[in-house]
This record gives structure tokens, C-alpha cells and sequence, in this order.
């Protein structure tokens, strides 16, 4: 059975105005502390476990922002399978080729840059402080350090951002020759500044029929160039497939480590205390350092499995009690036809919430809520 472990890097030097995520940019002097705390909560939690890790997962927040020898402390305290997924989130303007080359040695396999966008307003408009030259400089690093799997991770539908934008965006990403991109229409959080500023009539909110529009051209720029979809937000070349995010998708088991992390073991979903102090100090008494968990019925667990199996390439079984919908879906040129899964159509993708609420209709399945980790690339 495969195990993931989420690793969660709360640190960041500047907050995006999109961003709602549990970071911080006013504590890089927990670092060495966050580290220590990271390393007794896996040395517990794997010593219960008698499974090695099949991937492991570093996000945030900007995890290139510890420390590399923090990092790859973090990551040794893992036991892990030979040919291990290790990914680390990066911010382009965060590494440096010294800081790879010790990432690479210890370990790590894949790195997931957060580009955003290749057009230097539109990176404004998101409070990003990288540029697309410094992007390029950071892929040129990866490369050089030995790097063969990397995800570049998009965000469109920004206000301001044109079609045209949005390609040279697309070819941008696709002359840096990544084997992963992720592509994410841009949501509007409460609370962020980007959220004040719509809400305050500053900014105008996205566009459903402009993300629309962007999804499909992203779709075409990326089958043409040999990318085929594998979930709604992520394409890959062959064997270039997160991994790690694969287990979520699958309902698959994996750890959390570090605040506000989220894991899934058996059935049971468990999130962490938010701040890194609180986290920090459970772990130093040997408290816990769940904030809350839950453990699904069948019901829900059926319910979850229609709701993320939905989203990937594979899809989920047209069983009895499904096929009817099934079939109206497919008439309605949701999901594929004459299938024995049901498998979203490019038009479905962008529905994808209207064919789960009528498949979870028609499975009786009521309403389900979900929280997995961070699903990104």
C-alpha cells in the first residue's frame, strides 16, 4: 500500500494577494525550531508506522526558503522506498543552484516552481515578486543541479490578464521543457487583499466565461505539445504524473507533518494545530498536535471516492446504482460515452460540481465534505 508524507513549511518572505494558505512572513525565527519539532513528530509518527513512504511532499508556503541542511533534515527523518517521489515547492526568486545541488544529494527528485504567469503585469496584479527572466534562471539551476522532473504551476483568469497573456504564459512554461504543469483558474479568497479589493469594488472579480475560455486554450497548448490530462488542473508527459498528489485523488493513506497539515490513515482524516508556535510547543510537551479529525462511514467514503475519483483521467466505476446518471451525463456530453467508468469530457471538467452533485445524487451519497492536503503539484 502506498504512504505519502505532506510536510507542511509555514514560512514565507512576502504573502500573495491571492494567497490563503496558513503561511507566515513574520516568523523565519521558528525555523530551526519548526525543524526540530518536524523531525520529533516524524520520528514518532513513523515509528508507528510499519509502512516506508512512497512519496513525500514538501509545500507551503515557500519551502526553498528554510534552510537547505533544515530541509533535508526534515527529509532524512523519513524512511522511505527506494525510487521515492520527494517534491519541494519553490518560489523562482527563493533558490539558489548551492541550495539545489544539497536538495538533489539528499534526495529530493522533483521540484514544482510557482510561476503564476510568464507576463510581468499579471505577476503584479497576483503581489508575486518573482519575473519571468527569474524563472528561467531558476529551471536553468534545476537543470544543472540534475533535476529531471519539474512542475511548473500556472494561475489563470487574473483581472487584467488577456488570451494573449495567457498563451505567451502557456509557451513560456512549455520552452522551459517541464514534464508537469499545473494550470489553476485564480478564486477570490475572503480575507485576502484580493479578496478586499473585489469585495470593495477596487477590483473586478474573475470572469467565469474568461477562465472557461483560458481552461480550453491551456487544454489545446498542452495536448499539442504532448501533455495529456490526468486531473482537472494538472497534465503531464508520460510517467511525469504527480505521484504524491495521485494518493489523494485515490483516497491512498498519507501523514501530516507541521501546522495546519492535513493527513488520511485508515479511513481517518486529521489536521494539525494552524501556527507554528502552537505546533512547535504540542510537540515539545509531548501533547498532540491534531487540531480536530474525523473518521468517514461507508456512506461518506463512497460518497468521497465519487467526489475525488471524478476529477482524474481514470474516473470512478459505473456501478449499477450509477449507471442511469451515467448515462444522462453522457447524453448531455459531460463524460465520455460507451465507458464502463465514468470519465469527464473536456466540457465536463468545466462542470465537473454539477456531475458530482448528480452522480452523488443518484448514489444516494447525500453530501460529503472533504479536506485533503494541499493539492498541488
Amino acid at each position: 500500500m502506498p504512504l505519502g508524507v505532506y510536510v507542511h513549511i509555514p514560512f514565507c518572505a512576502t504573502r500573495c494577494d491571492y494567497c490563503d494558505f496558513a503561511t507566515w512572513t513574520d516568523r523565519a525565527h521558528l525555523m530551526d525550531e519548526y525543524v526540530d519539532a518536524c523531525v520529533a513528530d516524524l520520528d514518532r509518527q513513523m515509528a508507528g508506522e510499519p509502512r516506508a513512504a512512497t512519496s513525500v511532499f514538501f509545500g507551503g508556503g515557500t519551502p526553498s526558503l528554510l534552510p537547505a541542511a533544515g530541509l533535508t533534515r526534515i527529509l532524512g527523518a523519513v524512511r522511505r522506498v527506494d525510487g521515492a517521489e520527494v517534491t519541494v515547492e519553490c518560489n523562482p526568486d527563493a533558490v539558489d543552484p548551492a541550495q539545489l545541488d544539497v536538495f538533489a544529494a539528499a534526495g529530493v527528485n522533483r521540484l514544482s516552481f510557482g510561476v503564476q504567469s510568464m507576463a510581468p503585469h499579471v505577476l503584479a496584479g497576483l503581489g508575486r515578486t518573482h519575473d519571468p527572466a527569474g524563472v528561467d534562471r531558476a529551471v536553468r539551476a534545476a537543470r544543472d543541479a540534475g533535476f529531471r522532473h519539474l512542475n511548473l504551476d500556472l494561475i489563470y483568469g487574473t483581472p487584467g490578464e488577456s488570451v494573449d497573456d495567457w498563451r505567451r504564459s502557456l509557451d513560456g512554461v512549455l520552452a522551459l521543457a517541464p514534464d508537469h504543469v499545473s494550470a489553476y483558474a485564480l478564486t477570490v479568497e475572503p480575507g485576502t487583499p484580493l479578496g478586499r479589493a473585489v469585495a470593495a469594488g477596487e477590483r473586478p472579480a474573475p470572469d467565469d466565461d474568461d477562465q472557461a475560455e483560458k481552461y480550453e486554450i491551456a487544454d489545446d497548448v498542452l495536448r499539442g505539445a504532448g501533455f495529456e490530462w490526468y486531473e482537472i488542473s494538472n497534465w503531464a508527459r508520460a510517467g511525469g504524473e504527480c505521484r504524491h498528489n495521485l494518493l489523494y485523488w485515490a483516497r491512498d493513506d498519507y501523514l501530516a507533518v507541521g501546522a495546519a497539515a492535513h493527513g488520511h490513515v485508515d479511513g481517518r482524516r486529521a489536521w494539525n494545530l494552524r501556527t507554528p508556535e502552537r505546533y512547535i510547543a504540542a510537540v515539545r510537551s509531548g501533547a498532540t498536535v491534531e487540531a480536530g479529525h474525523e473518521v468517514l462511514d461507508a456512506v461518506a467514503r463512497r460518497g468521497e471516492s465519487v467526489l475525488l475519483g471524478i476529477r482524474t483521467r481514470a474516473g470512478i466505476p459505473v456501478t449499477p446504482e450509477l449507471a442511469p446518471a451515467a448515462a444522462s451525463l453522457a447524453d448531455d456530453g459531460l463524460v465520455e460515452p460507451g465507458r464502463d467508468r465514468v470519465v469527464l469530457t473536456r466540457r465536463g471538467r468545466l462542470l465537473a460540481s454539477e456531475v458530482t452533485v448528480r452522480l452523488l445524487s443518484a448514489g444516494s451519497e447525500g453530501r460529503t465534505r472533504v479536506a485533503v492536503g494541499r493539492l498541488e503539484c
